[in-house]
């Protein structure tokens, strides 16, 4: 016999399904997703998706072992995967701009954890994005190890998603880099970006919506879309070789805030950095924007990384090997500016 519903006993019974949420596809998604998580698998992992936490061993290598964490998202840059259906590879800015940040203060990523809302879950989509994350999490030799999937009926338009992500990691703690050790005369080295990166999209958004943009709208070889949804490089695996082979005293992730207000954070008091904008080649497409956009420089400067997606401090003996080990790397990096004495009136950082 079928109960019957007292408030509307001429109606059907509702259930969880017909409100909205969908439990057998949250279920299809994480069965979908093992198989990726599963290759981001660290030793210190202890057991799998699925349970109501995730456990991890701190690695025994670490003589006193500093966890650090960080969460981030990938703002608005999500509404142009959106609009052009490109949710492959937005997983992976997700992993890049937390590891990117722990990373900063010599940490070794360890695991992440990832949490997707939507109104309505799309398997298919969701899948993609957590592909990505996966990716992201090997780039970075950290594991996937948890997350959590919300269908919130009414929360999201159709066909959107937010996405948060959190990363945990581990450094010795009498290796921690938090810029004090800088010095006058220290030099300072810029690391290619891959692009914007995740940050500056509402303004990037804002000039596209005024100019005639298409899909297939070319910025030479490539297409704009293309070159604006190129996801976050992750810098973990080349700078952590740097880290074991040299001492680094400041680093520093170009995220919001741009060049002007990012390398500041890493500087100890009584000193500024001088940076030379000659000394790197800034990509077209942050010239496509300043022009289309009609674009202030110190604008440029302060929401996008213009080319630079992190910035590393050594001392001036270590300049060239430290130059030498980052290409060896993969990374395309240049010296970009130098270490000097800061007086009160004058700024942290000038960018000539």
């Amino acid at each position: 016999m079928t109960a019957s519903n007292p408030a509307n006993p001429d109606k059907n019974p509702i259930s969880y399904r017909s409100s909205g949420v969908d439990i057998d596809a949250g279920n299809r998604l994480v069965e979908r997703i093992k198989p990726f998580a599963r290759r981001t698998m660290r030793p210190e992992a202890l057991g799998g998706i699925g349970g109501f936490g995730a456990l991890f061993e701190v690695p025994g290598k670490y003589r006193q072992p500093v966890l650090v964490s960080g969460t981030d998202g990938v703002g608005t840059k999500l509404k142009l995967a959106f609009q052009y259906a490109r949710h492959a590879t937005i997983g992976i800015d997700l992993v890049a701009m937390s590891v990117n940040d722990i990373l900063v203060q010599g940490a070794e990523p360890l695991f992440f954890l990832d949490y997707f809302a939507c109104g309505k879950l799309d398997v298919e989509i969701a899948t993609q994005v957590v592909q990505g994350i996966a990716h992201g999490c090997e780039d970075a030799g950290c594991a996937l190890i948890g997350g959590e999937t919300a269908e919130m009926p009414g929360m999201y338009p159709e066909g959107e998603y937010d996405l948060a992500g959190f990363a945990v990691g581990v450094v010795e703690k009498d290796r921690i880099i938090d810029g004090s050790g800088i010095r006058e005369n220290d030099i300072v080295l810029g690391i290619a970006s891959s692009g914007p990166h995740s940050n500056g999209f509402s303004l990037i958004r804002k000039i596209l919506d005024l100019n005639t943009v298409q899909s297939d709208t070319r910025l030479g070889e490539t297409s704009l879309i293309d070159a604006l949804l190129t996801p976050t490089r992750i810098y973990v695996k080349s700078l952590l070789t740097l880290m074991a082979e040299l001492p680094v005293k400041g680093l520093a992730h170009i995220t919001g805030g741009g060049l002007l207000e990012n390398i500041p954070r890493v500087l100890p008091d009584g000193v500024m950095a001088h940076i030379d904008s000659s000394t790197w080649v800034r990509p077209s497409l942050f010239d496509w924007l300043q022009q289309h956009g009609n674009v202030a420089r110190e604008e440029m400067l302060r929401v996008f990384n213009c080319g630079i997606g992190m910035v590393v401090v050594v001392a001036p003996e270590h300049a060239q090997t430290a130059i030498e080990i980052l290409h060896n790397a993969g990374e395309t990096v240049w010296q970009i500016g130098e270490i000097r004495p800061r007086q009160s009136e004058t700024p942290p950082i000038v960018i000539a």
